[in-house]
């Protein structure tokens, strides 16, 4: 169920999910509400499991190559227009799941920030399309590289079933500020491969929802990954992959951490 984090659990809400409650114009008076009221029905942490808080999105789309840092990595100059790509919501998976591959062995990680959109968007101005922001939260957008390789088309290597995790908790904008700037981290086994700041963004979250909307709807619910930072294991020299059995973790600080293990399962034909 959706619910509201509070000191020591959570609140819950009259919703299934984030889906479920951003479809309900009123969300934000139903989430205070439920702050308000002390519910008898209070979680203790220890009694929670933390699912992916927006499990049925209408849209997931993603902004490659919006980090300066990772842009130069990748040997590109800094874009006009973002680099949009989609995923479906069989892609999202929760935060502390397992990841799992058996049909590539070129598993990169991608640290994110992703931003949920909190109401209709169709032509929005940047400032329209702030005010609408739902909130923030945490994604990692793994790619399987040599699918993604296979052609100039990504898509392909970016919409596994199951490998992007999202979570654990949904951040509304009056307690993070991208634009003033968060840090994105990635570890790998502990080690820290990745640590970029949203201040370095090319195209704000803003920016983002903005352009998007010019070309298709956005709806409360939907979700928007805006890229990742430097650090990613195709730029490695030589590239570095996930190994069965590694364990992938993504913070971004005042929103909270992922840890997802990663496990390559072979083919029994292989």
């Amino acid at each position: 169920m959706a619910a509201v984090a509070v000191d020591g659990g959570f609140a819950p809400l009259n919703a299934q999910n984030l889906s479920e409650l951003l479809d309900n114009e009123q969300w934000q008076d139903l989430a205070r509400k439920a702050l308000a009221s002390g519910s008898a029905e209070f979680i203790a942490t220890a009694d929670a499991t933390i699912l992916n808080p927006v499990p049925a999105p209408n849209k997931v789309i993603c902004c490659g190559l919006n980090y300066s840092d990772h842009i130069l990595e990748m040997g590109r100059e800094l874009p006009e227009y973002p680099t949009l790509f989609a995923k479906f919501a069989d892609t999202l998976t929760d935060p502390n799941a397992e990841i799992t591959s058996e049909n590539s062995e070129s598993v990169d990680w991608e640290a994110e920030l992703a931003v949920v959109v909190g109401s209709t968007l169709r032509h929005a101005s940047e400032d329209e399309a702030l005010a609408a922001i739902a909130g923030y939260t945490v994604a990692n957008d793994v790619s399987m590289r040599d699918w993604q390789r296979r052609t100039l088309q990504w898509f392909q290597g970016k919409a596994f079933d199951g490998t992007t995790p999202l979570g654990p908790y949904l951040v509304t904008p009056d307690e993070i500020d991208p634009v003033a700037g968060v840090e994105v981290i990635c570890k790998v086994n502990g080690e820290e491969v990745q640590r970029g700041n949203t201040r370095t963004l090319v195209f704000s979250a803003a920016a983002l929802l903005s352009y998007i909307s010019s070309f298709t709807t956005l709806r409360a619910g939907d979700v928007v990954l805006t890229g990742t930072p430097g650090g990613v294991g195709m730029g490695m020299t030589p590239p570095r992959f996930l190994q069965s059995g590694d364990v992938l973790s993504t913070e971004v600080p005042g929103i909270g951490e992922l840890s997802n293990k990663f496990t390559l399962r072979v083919p029994a034909d292989a």
